[in-house]
């Protein structure tokens, strides 16, 4: 026997139509993947506002000419160690760097340590990308 379980959902029309738009443009190919989506994706908002063990991806782009500027990355990551699993420093062109820094752990942790990451003087950006660690979904 099958785990799936079918049901109904209204909605008004204008909300569907503009909800088959998003899917289509998102390359679905049915409404119920669409929805399993959005359901997981408020499932692991849950997880990081719970403090579960989850998952993430810290992006930076920086300018490697900017003074001392790898060091204090190195030195803060050094202080959050127990939630990096792993980083990867790409060269986007002579001045511009990509750090990609994989984490798990406690979700106040990680938003710390992105906090402190991006708010280093010569970072242009950075951003958090939450996940799950898997088991709960």
């Amino acid at each position: 026997m099958s785990n799936i379980v079918r049901f109904g959902v209204s909605l008004e029309k204008d909300l569907l139509e503009k909800f088959d738009s998003l899917i289509e443009s998102r390359n679905y190919t049915n409404r119920s993947e669409a929805i399993r989506d959005l359901i997981r994706q408020e499932l692991i908002k849950e997880e990081w506002i719970e403090g579960e063990d989850v998952a993430g991806a810290i992006t930076l782009v920086y300018d490697h000419h900017k003074r001392e500027l790898l060091n204090k990355i190195t030195d803060i990551q050094h202080d959050f160690q127990n939630i990096i699993i792993s980083t990867q420093h790409i060269h986007l062109d002579h001045h511009n760097c990509l750090e990609l820094i994989a984490v798990r752990g406690n979700p106040g942790q990680i938003q710390k340590l992105a906090d402190r990451l991006r708010s280093i003087k010569g970072v242009k950006h950075g951003t958090l990308s939450m996940t799950t660690t898997g088991k709960n979904i």
